[in-house]
């Protein structure tokens, strides 16, 4: 009687591989990176990748969850582990400067960039990405109105803008980065927006 033959094991390492693949997606964004480039980058072949992984739209949002949990957590542990607004925000936006000009990885935030230009087959892979930057507007904001509510803050804060004000800044600190700035310059724009802070 036959044995039933088990298929051939992977012949790569599927989390270096993906980690790879976070690389270059956080470097080109994600309509820029071809199946090509990423074969390339993660050293294996297109019918290796689409078996482990799927399409290149899956690929990404796995690479997507693996940046967040690897590299752009320090966002939510800044707002669970701070005791205020003030120092969740000044936290975020120090480490923010810290995080996005490390010289042994890509620049900037890949949530941030990875989709500022896309064609409208790549919209829900947008969306994915603007659905993660509003988790972490409603992170600011819903620390901003504790602390409007506890009387940390004047009665008079609009939290939503509030918080609208810093996301921005964090977004622009990702730009800047990508433009060149180093850690001292995206410090100043972090010290210079919590001048600001009210109270």
């Amino acid at each position: 009687m036959a044995t039933k033959r088990r298929g051939r094991p992977r012949s790569f390492d599927r989390s270096s591989a993906l980690e790879r693949a976070v690389m270059v997606f956080w470097e080109h964004g994600y309509e820029a990176t071809s199946v090509a480039e990423l074969t390339r980058a993660m050293g294996i072949g297109a019918p290796s990748l689409y078996a482990a992984f799927g399409d290149k739209r899956t690929l990404f949002e796995e690479a997507v969850a693996d940046y967040i949990e690897k590299y752009g957590g320090f966002i939510d542990r800044a707002m669970a582990e701070e005791p205020t607004a003030r120092e969740a925000v000044s936290r975020a936006l120090r480490e923010a400067a810290v995080e996005y000009t490390r010289p042994d990885r890509p620049h900037g935030c890949l949530v941030l960039s990875a989709a500022n230009n896309y064609s409208e087959s790549s919209e829900e892979v947008a969306a994915g990405l603007r659905r993660r930057r509003a988790a972490n507007l409603r992170a600011f904001e819903s620390r901003i109105h504790a602390d409007v509510v506890a009387g940390r803050l004047p009665e008079s804060v609009d939290a939503a803008s509030l918080a609208r004000f810093y996301a921005a800044v964090m977004q622009g600190m990702s730009q800047q980065s990508r433009d060149g700035a180093g850690r001292t310059e995206l410090e100043a724009i972090a010290e210079a927006a919590l001048g600001v802070w009210p109270g």
